[in-house]
């Protein structure tokens, strides 16, 4: 009886590895840097910040999941300076080959606006895509394009990032 177990467990443990190397590329949870060009209104600056999110395949090519981020910029304009960012998407990828997975993602996104000591949040609508390559089994860099339309017709922000980021 003690053999067959350990016999089991030894089957298990060289069957998980290789179950691992079986799953679909672009899944599982995710965590990265993001900077880039920023344009708020026609003023432009730069923005910097962090990405997470987790990928889940519901087809061979396809995957689907969260996405949060929080970002900070440098843009200003007649004394009024984006500041920071905090955004919730969902990610829709299709894998175009094992290594480039090109995705388009809708969310939620607040910004933080500061002038003359005060500040004020707008809310609103982001969207974007990109491409996401992998450059490890565990290691991607990105490049996205998001859009941003705010409430009370603010106007939109335009950024284009790159990323690298690194998968669990």
């Amino acid at each position: 009886m003690k053999t067959a177990i350990f016999a089991a467990i030894a089957a298990a443990s060289v069957a998980v590895p290789a179950f691992a190397q079986d799953a679909a590329p672009f899944t599982g949870p995710r965590v990265g840097a993001i900077l880039g060009y920023d344009n708020i209104q026609g003023s432009d600056g730069f923005t910097y910040g962090a990405s997470a999110g987790y990928d889940i395949a519901i087809a061979p090519r396809i995957t689907v999941g969260p996405e949060v981020s929080f970002s900070d910029s440098t843009t200003k304009d007649a004394g009024v300076h984006a500041s920071r960012d905090l955004a919730a998407s969902l990610r829709l990828g299709y894998a175009v080959n094992p290594r480039v997975l090109a995705f388009g993602k809708v969310g939620y996104a607040n910004t933080r606006f500061e002038f003359a000591g005060a500040h004020q949040s707008l809310e609103g609508v982001r969207f974007g895509g990109g491409l996401e390559y992998a450059v490890t089994p565990r290691t991607y860099i990105s490049a996205e394009y998001q859009r941003s339309e705010y409430e009370d017709d603010f106007g939109g922000r335009n950024a284009g990032l790159v990323g690298i980021g690194f998968r669990f």
